[in-house]
C-alpha cells in the first residue's frame, strides 16, 4: 500500500502547537510517511474532504479562546451549511494543549503519541525493505543555504523596503515601516518598572483600525547578541546566501530576501534570544560531534530528562544562545543547513492600540512595559521586542519599526446612548484609551473607567488626560492605588464598592463590561467581584449570578483581552 499523505495542521498562538506539530512531522518522516505540517488559517479548508488522514493540534489563548492562526478554519467549522456527513471519510486526531501557562504539556504530548503511531501504524506500516530512520541520525534539513562569493549589488534592508507590495494593507509578509514619532518614559525615576509611550508614523501606510484593536510588531535581535551567535558557531555575519528548499511544494519563508546576509537571518529572524524547546535538544544531539555534550543533550531530549531540562531551561528562562555558549563544541560543528530547522523565527509581538485615529490622525500610539526581570542565572531576563522598542531613539536619527494591525478581543458599541464600563489596571488601560477618545469623538459620553496601579505619582499613566475629560462630563473615572494604604487595594475592591451603579448600568441600561490586563489573577477576581455584584444588588442566587455572567459572555457584553 503507498504511504497515505499525512497532514498535521496546528492552531497556535505562542509556538507550543506548532512545535509539537513540527516534532509530528519529523516522527512521521522518520517512519516512512509523507507529511506537511501547516497552520490552520494557511490551509485551504475545501480540501479537507480529499485528506485520508489528519492530525490537529490546537492550544487556546487569553480565555479560552482560538489562535489566531486558526481562527477562520474555526469560524468556517461551524457553518451550518456544511453537510453532516463532509468529512466522513477522513481519519483524523485530536491534541489539545490548553495555553502557554502550562509548562509542561510533554508529560501529556509522550504517551498520546506513542498510541497514535501505534494506530497510524496499523493502517500504514513501515515498508519492511526500509525500516525507520533511527533517533540518532538526522533527518534531511528543510533548506539548503547556497553562500555566495561575490556581495549582491543591493544590501538585504535595501531589498525588503523595495519589495513591498504597494497593494492591499500591511501584513505579516508585507509590514509597513513605521517611521517611530516619539519613544517616552511615563513612569517616574522612581518607579520600578520603565513602561513607555511610543508613537509611530503612519502616514500613506493604508492602516485603519478601531478601539479595541491591535499592532503587531516584529521585532529583532540585538548587535551584541548577533554578533556572539556568528562568533559561537563560526559564521561570518556578512557572508552572503541564496535559500533553496530542498523539496517541492516547499517555499522559502517570505520575510528573508534572497540573496540574504548571515547578519540579517540572525539579527531578524532566528530567535536567539527564545527558551529552546525539548526539540531543538534533540535535532542537536543529533548534530553534535562531542560525546560529553551529546550525551548531556540526549538526556536533556529524553522523556526522563524532562524535569532536568525544565530546571535548566524553563524555570531559569535561559535563552537558545545561551545553551550555545553552554555547548561550544556542538555549537561550532552545527551545519549552516540546520539553522532554520532548529531555531524558530522570531514571532511579532502585539500590543493594545492606544490612540484612536479621531484624536491622532496619521498616528499610531501603544503603552508599552519594558520586560526585565531575575531569575539565578547573573544576566537580567529581558523581554526581546520591549527592550529592542526602548532602545530605539528618534533624536538621535530616523528609526523604522516593521508593523501591522489586526482586530483585537474587545469591541465597544456603536449606539450613543449604551455605556461602556472599563477595567484596566497597569498597561490594560491601552486599549480603553483609544475606545474613550473615539467615544468622546463621536458624542458617547457613557464612559466609565476602573483604573489601578501602584502609585498615584508613579505609575497613574495619562492623568491629566482623564482629569480633562472629567471636567468636559466625557468621562467617570475610579481609580485604585494599590500602595498607597496599609491594604492593598485593587480594582476588583473598587467595583464591589460601587456595586449599586455597576449593576444598574449593566442590569437596566444595557451597558458592555471591558477587561484588559495581565492575565494572572486579575481576570478572576474581577469575575468573581461582578458574580458577587449580581447575588447583592440583583438578589441572583449563587448558580443564577454565574449564568447572568455567562450570558453577558456569550451576548458578547463581557469581553477581556489579557495577556501573560
Amino acid at each position: 500500500m503507498p504511504s497515505p499523505g499525512l497532514l498535521v495542521l496546528f492552531g497556535s498562538q505562542t509556538g507550543t502547537a506548532q512545535d509539537v506539530s513540527e516534532r509530528l512531522g519529523r516522527e512521521a518522516r522518520r517512519r516512512r510517511l509523507d507529511c506537511r505540517v501547516q497552520a490552520l488559517d494557511s490551509y485551504s479548508v475545501v480540501n479537507l474532504i480529499n485528506e485520508p488522514l489528519v492530525i490537529f493540534v490546537c492550544a487556546t489563548t487569553g480565555q479560552g479562546d482560538p489562535p489566531d492562526n486558526m481562527k477562520n478554519f474555526w469560524k468556517f467549522i461551524f457553518r451550518k451549511n456544511l453537510p453532516p456527513t463532509s468529512l466522513c471519510q477522513m481519519d483524523f486526531a485530536i491534541l489539545g494543549l490548553g495555553d502557554s501557562s502550562y509548562a509542561k504539556p510533554d508529560a501529556a504530548v509522550d504517551p498520546w503519541l506513542r498510541d497514535l503511531w501505534d494506530k497510524v501504524l496499523g493502517l500504514y506500516p513501515v515498508p519492511v525493505d526500509l525500516g525507520m530512520i533511527p533517533a540518532g541520525v538526522p533527518l534531511p534539513s528543510k533548506f539548503t543555504l547556497h553562500f555566495l562569493l561575490e556581495a549582491p549589488r543591493m544590501c538585504s534592508e535595501e531589498q525588503r523596503v523595495t519589495g513591498t507590495d504597494p497593494h492591499g494593507p500591511p501584513s505579516e509578509q508585507q509590514p509597513f515601516l513605521a517611521p517611530m514619532v516619539s519613544n517616552r518614559r511615563v513612569t517616574s525615576p522612581l518607579h520600578f518598572q520603565d513602561v513607555r509611550l511610543i508613537e509611530f508614523d503612519i502616514t500613506g501606510s493604508g492602516l485603519s483600525f478601531a478601539a479595541g484593536d491591535v499592532v503587531l510588531i516584529q521585532p529583532e535581535n540585538s548587535a551584541s547578541h548577533t554578533q556572539q551567535f556568528c562568533q559561537v558557531l563560526g559564521l561570518d555575519p556578512d557572508q552572503n546566501f541564496t535559500l533553496l528548499p530542498r523539496e517541492p511544494g516547499v517555499s522559502c519563508p517570505a520575510r528573508l530576501p534572497q540573496p540574504c546576509s548571515v547578519r540579517h537571518l540572525v539579527s531578524h529572524y532566528l530567535d536567539i534570544a527564545s527558551v529552546p524547546r525539548r526539540s531543538f535538544f534533540e535535532l542537536l544531539a543529533c548534530l553534535s560531534p562531542h560525546e560529553l555534550e551529546r550525551e548531556k543533550l540526549l538526556h536533556f531530549s529524553s522523556p526522563q530528562g524532562q524535569e532536568e531540562l525544565y530546571s535548566y531551561c524553563s524555570r531559569p528562562r535561559r535563552t537558545i544562545l545561551e545553551v550555545l555558549c553552554d555547548f561550544p563544541h556542538t555549537a561550532g560543528a552545527i551545519p549552516a543547513d540546520y539553522l532554520l530547522d532548529l531555531i524558530p523565527p522570531i514571532r511579532p509581538r502585539a500590543f493594545s492600540i492606544a490612540s484612536s485615529l479621531l484624536a491622532h490622525p496619521s498616528r499610531l500610539q501603544i503603552l508599552m512595559a519594558v520586560v526585565q526581570y531575575q531569575t539565578r542565572l547573573k544576566e537580567p531576563r529581558r523581554g526581546l521586542c520591549s527592550s529592542w522598542l526602548a532602545s530605539l531613539d528618534p533624536g538621535q536619527g530616523p528609526v523604522q519599526v516593521p508593523l501591522w494591525v489586526r482586530p483585537g478581543g474587545l469591541t465597544f458599541p456603536e449606539t450613543p446612548d449604551t455605556p461602556v464600563i472599563m477595567v484596566g489596571p497597569g498597561t490594560g488601560v491601552a486599549p480603553f484609551r483609544a475606545a474613550v477618545q473615539e467615544r468622546v469623538a463621536q458624542g458617547q459620553n457613557g464612559n466609565f473607567l476602573f483604573f489601578g496601579c501602584r502609585w498615584r505619582d508613579q505609575d497613574f499613566y495619562w492623568e491629566a488626560e482623564w482629569m480633562e475629560l472629567e471636567r468636559r462630563g466625557c468621562l467617570t473615572l475610579f481609580t485604585a492605588f494599590s500602595r498607597e494604604q496599609e491594604q492593598k487595594v485593587y480594582v476588583q475592591h473598587r467595583l464591589r464598592e460601587l456595586g449599586p451603579l455597576v449593576w444598574e448600568l449593566l442590569d437596566r441600561r444595557g451597558a458592555y463590561f471591558s477587561l484588559a490586563g495581565n492575565a494572572k489573577c486579575m481576570p478572576a477576581d474581577v469575575s468573581e467581584a461582578l458574580t458577587s455584584i449580581f447575588q447583592k444588588e440583583g438578589g441572583l442566587s449563587g448558580p443564577d449570578a454565574a449564568s447572568y455572567l455567562a450570558r453577558l459572555q456569550r451576548t458578547r457584553r463581557f469581553q477581556s483581552e489579557t495577556w501573560a
